[in-house]
C-alpha cells in the first residue's frame, strides 16, 4: 500500500473524532496536502505534509506512517511527525481595575484609568 486517502488517514491518526468530521473538513478546505487543498479522495503517501485547520489553529504533521484502522493513540502518533510551530508568547497586561459587584457605574476618574489601561489616549 503506497498512499491512502486523505481523510482516512486524518480520523486514522486521531485528528478528528469521526471520519466523516474529517471528510467534512476535507470539503469545508481546512485541509491541505502538500500546500494545496485537498479534497477528501485525495491520496496522502509518506513524506507528504498535512496541513489541518483544528479549533481555530492550524496543525502541520508529516506523514511518516500510513494508517486506514483507528487504533490506540500510542499506535496512531508512529504515523506522523508533529511540526507545528510553537504559538507566540503571551505579553503582560496589566491589571484590570476591578470594581465591587453592584457598585454602579464607574466615575469619570475611574473610567480615565480605564482607558489609559486599554490603551486609549485622552484628547
Amino acid at each position: 500500500m503506497s498512499s491512502v486517502r486523505v481523510d482516512s488517514w486524518v480520523w486514522a491518526v486521531r485528528l478528528t473524532k469521526t471520519r466523516s468530521q474529517a471528510t467534512a473538513a476535507c470539503r469545508a478546505g481546512h485541509v491541505r496536502v502538500n500546500d494545496q487543498t485537498a479534497k477528501a479522495a485525495q491520496p496522502v503517501a509518506v513524506g507528504d505534509v498535512v496541513r489541518v485547520r483544528l479549533h481555530g489553529f492550524d496543525r502541520v504533521y508529516r506523514v511518516t506512517g500510513l494508517a486506514t484502522r483507528r487504533g490506540s493513540a500510542s499506535e496512531a502518533a508512529q504515523h506522523y511527525e508533529d511540526l507545528t510551530p510553537p504559538p507566540p508568547p503571551r505579553t503582560e497586561r496589566p491589571a484590570p481595575v476591578i470594581r465591587d459587584r453592584g457598585a454602579g457605574r464607574p466615575t469619570k476618574r475611574e473610567r480615565r484609568e480605564i482607558d489609559r489601561l486599554r490603551g486609549r489616549a485622552e484628547q
